[in-house]
């Protein structure tokens, strides 16, 4: 495919080997002018902004994902295919499913569970379980451990469906899912399909049996431990 692509208007080289990936274009946004180092934008078509800087000297990349596995289905692919892109580390926020979690701790998924036809695609002869990275996932877990900061890390569960008529979240609390989101499954598959690495890192901005939450505002631009956790996660792999 000739670039720039459908989806991101970018030229080969405008990309970091290493891309951030929150969903919310102003989390993007925020990352690249408190963190990154002569942020470039690089990425605006449908407002999903998408920025190249350094970070500690080494180049980084973070661009939004929207809301949803088919979105983040589409990025991922362009980044991973045409743009030469080998790792993506989501930073999202997440519904807690388990008792264990409170708001602002952070899960990181070794698996993504998932109600979504995504894999379908593929056309496999059974279920495909998505995983991280796990070279990925330790070097996070070692940066949060020197930074103090215990990962939660186990399984997500990535929803196509925010509001939900069923009663689906207590029988995945009984599988010991962590935590509740809309993208880590379609990263993951997209990275395996690929040959590349991904890994989701989420902060939990609500609690769904307690009524715990966090404002619009305190998702974009104060789960700072998370940015921090990934940004050296992508200098240091």
């Amino acid at each position: 495919m000739a670039l720039p692509t459908p989806h991101i208007d970018a030229q080969l080289g405008e990309f970091a080997k290493t891309v951030l990936m929150p969903g919310d274009p102003l989390r993007a946004q925020y990352i690249a002018q408190h963190y990154l180092e002569q942020p470039k934008l690089v990425n605006n078509v449908r407002g999903i902004q998408g920025y190249t800087g350094f970070y500690q000297g080494a180049p980084v990349s973070v661009m939004a994902s929207g809301m949803g596995m088919p979105s983040i289905g589409i990025y991922s692919y362009e980044l991973y295919h045409f743009y030469g892109v080998e790792s993506i580390l989501r930073i999202g926020s997440a519904g807690a499913i388990s008792p264990q979690l409170h708001v602002r701790d952070i899960v990181a998924g070794i698996g993504a569970c998932t109600n979504s036809s995504f894999a379908r695609q593929y056309g496999l002869p059974g279920a495909f379980a998505p995983t991280a990275d796990y070279g990925l996932l330790c070097t996070a877990d070692r940066i949060a451990r020197e930074k103090g900061i215990t990962l939660k890390i186990g399984n997500l569960l990535s929803s196509d469906t925010f509001y939900d008529d069923g009663d689906g979240l207590a029988a995945w609390q009984k599988m010991g899912v962590l935590a509740v989101e809309m993208e880590a499954a379609a990263l993951y598959m997209t990275a395996a399909r690929a040959g590349k690495k991904a890994l989701a890192l989420c902060t939990i901005s609500d609690c769904p049996f307690t009524g715990e939450a966090c404002s619009a505002q305190e998702r974009q631009t104060s789960f700072t431990q998370m940015m921090e956790i990934a940004l050296q996660t992508a200098v240091e792999f």
